[in-house]
């Protein structure tokens, strides 16, 4: 374990680079979709519901092989995408159905009368979205979301499938060029589970420090 460890952890960065980028892009794309589920606009509503739908509907890795070596037969410009970017977009539209529900969830949660107060003194949806609704439903969502990034970096572990050496494809070549097999997945598991649980101290902290409000 002592050997292959330094070797496995330097793959770690691109592990979590690729999380925290489709982190960062699902957040972005649920908080659209959880809107326009939330405010009901016709259309999109419907196809919002369907793109949820489908991505929690599948599994991950099949979606993976779907954008990297199944759009690429129909779409020529996929033709140049290589495995990291699939898997981050994989990531990203996977999670981002996922993180969608639970912003909604944290949104509706807001108690209807600051909303119809934001409203009666002029406020816009927007403005009420913005200055009310949203930071609100952050406090509430932020444990979830969380959550979703744990599940993120160790699901970052199937982009070995789409030929990328990130943590685990390096494992895999590690233990298959040294027959260490037991040795190998310990260490990357150990690596893991190191991270994620440094991510649910961070987590603590931060439900605690945006929960000071709320315990006065």
């Amino acid at each position: 374990m002592l050997v292959l460890a330094p070797i496995l952890l330097g793959y770690l960065p691109l592990t979590l680079q690729m999380a925290t980028i489709a982190m960062a892009l699902a957040l972005v794309l649920a908080s659209l979709l959880a809107v326009v589920r939330v405010l009901r606009t016709p259309v999109l509503y419907q196809a919002t519901g369907l793109f949820i739908s489908f991505f929690r509907g599948t599994p991950l890795l099949v979606q993976l092989f779907l954008f990297y070596y199944g759009l690429p037969q129909v779409l020529s410009f996929m033709t140049r995408i290589d495995g990291v970017t699939a898997a981050v977009m994989g990531l990203t539209l996977h999670f981002s159905a996922y993180m969608a529900e639970s912003i909604r969830a944290a949104i509706v949660g807001v108690d209807r009368s600051q909303t119809d107060a934001a409203l009666s003194i002029g406020m816009t949806q927007a403005q009420m979205m913005r200055r009310i609704v949203l930071p609100q439903a952050v406090r509430v969502a932020l444990p979830t979301l969380v959550n979703y990034f744990i599940d993120m970096i160790k699901s970052t572990s199937l982009a070995f499938t789409l030929g990328v050496t990130e943590m685990m494809g390096a494992t895999q070549k590690e233990a298959a060029s040294s027959f260490l097999y037991f040795e190998a997945f310990l260490t990357v598991a150990v690596i893991y589970w190191v991270v994620v649980e440094a991510l649910s101290f961070v987590q603590r902290r931060l439900e605690r420090w945006l929960g000071r409000a709320y315990h006065r």
